[in-house]
């Protein structure tokens, strides 16, 4: 018997083991992080209602669609940090950010503007990642 490769195979399993852990952590450490701005936002429209619903008259969105936006912040950012139909709602949370830049960061002579219309297409590309790769092995998707 030869200790050596059994030793070699042994350690090789361990090391798989471990990596396939961390990178179900960092799967889950990722869809938490692109998500929680998108909680945090949409608990914060709810506090601050009226002043959300003007913000978005004065740029020609009805405050009429604002519980539609609480609710898509809010509802898909839990969906998204929980892993549950995470390609579905991370390719509508994508939408929802190019609509968002488009409609409220286009002016770009105003730096502000600009930097919030990157980071809207930024994570855009983040939620494409989870519409190709969905949620990983910590989520509900892999449970059912």
């Amino acid at each position: 018997m030869n200790t050596s490769s059994t030793a070699t195979a042994d350690s090789r399993v361990w090391i798989e083991q471990r990596h396939g852990s961390f990178v179900s952590l960092v799967e889950l450490a990722g869809r938490v992080l692109i998500a929680t701005p998108f909680l945090l936002s949409g608990l914060g429209k709810l506090g601050a209602y009226g002043a959300t619903a003007g913000y978005m008259s004065a740029v020609g969105v009805p405050g009429l669609l604002l519980p539609i936006v609480i609710a898509t912040e809010v509802l898909g950012a839990l969906a998204i940090i929980l892993g549950w139909k995470t390609r579905v709602v991370a390719f509508l949370l994508a939408g929802f950010c190019l609509l968002t830049a488009l409609i409220f960061h286009r002016n770009f002579a105003d730096q502000m503007q600009m930097i919030n219309f990157l980071k809207n297409v930024s994570m855009s590309g983040g939620f494409l990642f989870l519409v190709a790769y969905g949620a990983g092995r910590l989520s509900i998707d892999q449970r059912s």
